[in-house]
């Protein structure tokens, strides 16, 4: 991978989104484990380092070819990270949802989510 970013950033414990009048999509708190938002941040600082490494690339006038598959790896690099995201979300808040019985809201707001991210 080109370019890497080793500084981390501390992370809150538990980790909440923001309250619903924050952030008017969610609706109630998510909170995740300290070792999946670490997981998560640091796949996500590794993909920032990628996209510098693409940008000086193409300051440098290196070969289109190059670049692209750059990108591309950049792109199945960030679709990970996504699916890493669902399947959090999945397994922690909507299974959290269908026992304090939430589910309907959860679904969808997942649904409304999902509609924006999938082309």
């Amino acid at each position: 991978m080109i370019g890497s970013d080793s500084s981390t950033t501390p992370l809150p414990h538990p980790h909440q989104h923001l309250h619903p009048e924050e952030h008017p999509s969610s609706a109630h708190p998510h909170v995740h484990s300290e070792e999946s938002l670490r997981r998560i941040v640091n796949r996500l600082s590794r993909i920032e380092g990628h996209i510098r490494g693409v940008k000086t690339m193409v300051q440098e006038s290196r070969p289109c070819p190059d670049v692209l598959v750059q990108l591309a790896a950049v792109r199945g690099a960030v679709d990970r990270v996504s699916r890493m995201i669902l399947d959090e979300h999945l397994t922690e808040c909507v299974a959290r949802a269908a026992q304090e019985g939430n589910i309907d809201v959860e679904i969808e707001e997942l649904k409304a989510a999902l509609d924006r991210f999938l082309p």
